[in-house]
């Protein structure tokens, strides 16, 4: 039995490739920050916490990239690793993959759900595939493609379902089909080539069939992604013809030449896949993982500088109109030579590529080799542990490339000669968002009620609206929120589908702020949360509380406002004077009685109240300061130094008890040990 990947060296001359099973690409797609990049302005709010100065970010460290895996089920190759397990073996196993995927830090799997012309679904269209029990049509028991969406979206990993469009079997037996096959019931539909059974892409009712089977899958599951792999019209087999010269008699007319008619028939199924697609799941991404050679520019002036087969004149995929008609979200060309290769060299395909999408809405994604690196019988090249993460390293150079997705999951796991350890140390080493698809609006920051230190670590919980939410810790306790600090994924800790995290990294002698945002499915993402501060376990202690934060409270006649630009969190409470206390109060848990500086952050205007009343609960009794507001807002103002006993209580509160005019704000507090 042939692996997925047969030798590539065969698709670099004329002879035909080695039999593959299929393999995919991820459509999440995130930017990868190449070189030291200015973080977009704020009016760029719908992708990322607004950004009011340009700030220097870590190419290391992007806080947007596609960081994916395929795991293939035809002929189990990564799973299930043997037909016909039990239902808790085949569940372990894929839980393992996944675990593994959120080890190496990626986002995104590419599962293979259709590999011939079967179902990981309980599909009304086509059989049971044989890869679960053995035996094609054959009910494994579970429904695995439900599973498998659960578990992946349990670990906030988005889950694209690969298919392999035209493909019937591996062998050319119709007869070792299950009865029931529509390949079977209805024989005008295939042709046998290469020792291997296809569907005719050029019968319209077989195209109509496939993108059913497929939309039958993208309407019942929570899919994030549609992927077509690259077997379309079948790759040459020398001295023989595909057999299809009566269906293009029949269909073919008006067309140049049987090339072009075969070209249109794939073009229209990836055509109207998108339609479908979309119409049904606005938000569903769709991609294909073509050949990773279009055409040699020594054929077509638009090709690349390489000698290789040529996809779209030996099977038939003019991928390349594929991205300039935008009928893809993604391409992930599957560019599995090394640097240097004389017939497709890595840095000449990832340029070419990234050349075709600049100037689109098509993102690119590129295909790796992890199933070269390290094996017996690979260029020396691949001997070489650097060679995939080298590969990386270029993309920083080609801003277009926004992730990468590895072939196949066991060879991510076999790690052959340290090849994707280097890969994660040198790029992975932080978390990674995906990029924002579509034009979904920014949902609201979301608000931190706890933060909690622990035996355990920091322990989190917060509110929002979030598909997702991304989880934020910077060092110390810092007046407000640097924009800078969200730029890229320095200060990245996790993302999850929760509204709980425990940070089990936390020092316990560290002082830490926590912000949150709130994430789109399509991965748009909030304003930070106003920052929730941790004390360390030393001497050191600092809280910030503000306004919206849960230790804040306030009566009815406290009105909120985003009037002024000078707010701190994303905004602050106003009321009137009266001849009565009615003060908003702000909550802090004091760690142990001593001298506490106190500071206050408030929006100024002259319009507002020059005589604020504020009341510090310090040790024997309230001490209260007037504050006019009408100036010095925006920035920390210290009432004073003050006795704190340890408890958890009202510390600050601002009272409208003042027989001066206009409006008294409370906005925030800052409580530091001294």
């Amino acid at each position: 039995m042939t692996t997925h990947h047969g030798s590539l060296s065969s698709r670099l001359t004329a002879s035909p490739p080695a039999p593959r099973s299929s393999r995919a690409a991820v459509a999440v797609l995130v930017a990868v920050a190449a070189l030291l990049v200015p973080v977009v302005p704020a009016s760029a709010a719908a992708a990322g916490p607004a950004v009011t100065a340009a700030c220097t970010t870590d190419p290391a460290r992007p806080k947007r990239q596609l960081r994916a895996m395929w795991i293939s089920t035809v002929a189990n190759i990564d799973w299930p690793s043997a037909p016909g397990l039990s239902v808790a073996t085949q569940q372990a196993e894929f839980r393992a993959w996944l675990d593994l995927a959120v080890q190496k830090r990626m986002n995104a799997v590419v599962v293979q759900v259709r590999p011939t012309a079967d179902a990981f679904w309980p599909s009304s269209y086509e059989p049971w595939s044989q890869w679960l029990t053995g035996t094609q049509g054959k009910n494994p028991g579970y429904d695995p493609l439900a599973f498998m969406v659960a578990e992946a979206h349990a670990r906030n990993l988005e889950f694209h379902a690969w298919f392999n469009p035209y493909r019937i079997a591996n062998h050319d037996d119709p007869t070792k089909l299950v009865s029931t096959h529509p390949a079977r019931q209805n024989p005008s539909w295939r042709f046998a080539y290469g020792g291997k059974l296809y569907y005719n892409p050029g019968i319209p009712a077989v195209r109509a069939f496939i993108e059913d089977a497929v939309m039958d899958a993208v309407t019942r599951y929570d899919l994030d992604g549609v992927h077509l792999d690259d077997y379309f019209y079948p790759y040459p087999v020398s001295g023989q013809t595909i057999p299809d010269s009566a269906t293009y008699a029949q269909y073919g007319g008006g067309y140049a030449g049987i090339a072009d008619w075969r070209r249109d028939n794939v073009n229209k199924l990836v055509r109207e896949m998108d339609q479908r697609i979309h119409a049904a799941k606005s938000w569903v991404t769709f991609g294909i993982s073509p050949f990773g050679i279009w055409r040699n520019s020594s054929t077509d002036p638009l090709g690349s500088a390489t000698s290789g087969l040529q996809a779209y004149d030996s099977i038939y995929a003019d991928s390349r109109q594929w991205v300039k008609q935008g009928w893809v979200d993604y391409l992930a060309p599957q560019i599995y030579w090394h640097i240097g290769n004389s017939a497709a060299d890595y840095k000449v395909l990832t340029a070419w590529w990234a050349d075709v999408v600049r100037g689109t809405d098509v993102q690119l994604v590129i295909g790796q080799a992890a199933y070269r690196a390290g094996a017996s019988g690979q260029d020396a090249a691949w001997q070489d542990a650097a060679e995939l993460s080298d590969h990386l390293t270029y993309n920083r150079t080609r801003p277009e490339v926004v992730g990468d997705v590895y072939f196949s999951a066991k060879d991510v796991k076999a790690d052959r000669i340290g090849s994707f350890t280097k890969v994660v140390s040198a790029h992975y080493t932080r978390p990674a968002l995906l990029t924002a698809r579509g034009t979904a609006a920014a949902p609201s920051a979301p608000t931190i009620s706890a933060a909690t230190r622990g035996s355990g670590g920091v322990a989190l919980t917060w509110q929002g609206s979030g598909t997702a939410y991304a989880v934020y810790r910077v060092d110390g306790s810092p007046a407000s929120a640097d924009p800078c600090a969200f730029a890229d994924a320095r200060n990245l800790l996790t993302t999850t589908r929760g509204t709980t995290f425990t940070d089990a990294t936390a020092s316990a002698t560290a002082a830490y702020t926590y912000y949150v945002t709130a994430l789109t499915r399509t991965h748009q993402e909030s304003a930070p949360s106003a920052g929730k501060a941790v004390a360390g376990s030393g001497t050191s202690f600092t809280v910030t509380v503000d306004n919206a934060d849960a230790g804040f409270t306030a009566g009815s006649s406290w009105g909120t406002s985003t009037y002024s630009s000078q707010l701190h969190g994303t905004d602050y409470r106003f009321a009137d004077p009266v001849s009565a206390s009615d003060p908003a109060w702000f909550q802090a848990a004091i760690p142990s009685t001593g001298s506490y500086k106190v500071e206050v952050w408030y929006p100024s205007n002259a319009g507002y109240n020059s005589a604020t009343p504020y009341i510090v609960a310090a040790s024997g009794g309230n001490q209260t300061v007037a504050v006019d507001q009408r100036t010095g807002g925006g920035a920390w103002r210290t009432l004073g130094t003050y006795t704190l006993n340890a408890g958890t209580y009202n510390v600050v509160g601002v009272s409208r008890w003042t027989t001066t005019t206009g409006y008294v704000i409370a906005d925030a507090v800052r409580i530091t040990k001294v």
